[in-house]
């Protein structure tokens, strides 16, 4: 997914201890990454939802000057 200019990957894989996502966030040639485990990826998502349900209530941003 590209966002303004970052592009996130998101990728499920699984080694002996379990599945997991794997979250890489790219930009300006550097990288980051999360890793969630696959038992705490519902957890995240509602937490995620519940992230965007409120910034969806505030107020819209005030432009730079």
């Amino acid at each position: 997914i590209q966002i303004e200019r970052k592009m996130f990957h998101f990728t499920l894989k699984e080694n002996p201890r379990g599945r997991f996502v794997r979250i890489i966030e790219e930009s300006a040639g550097k990288s980051n990454s999360i890793i969630i485990p696959y038992s705490g990826l519902a957890d995240f998502l509602g937490t995620l939802a519940k992230t965007v349900e409120a910034a969806n209530k505030l107020p819209p941003e005030i432009p730079p000057q």
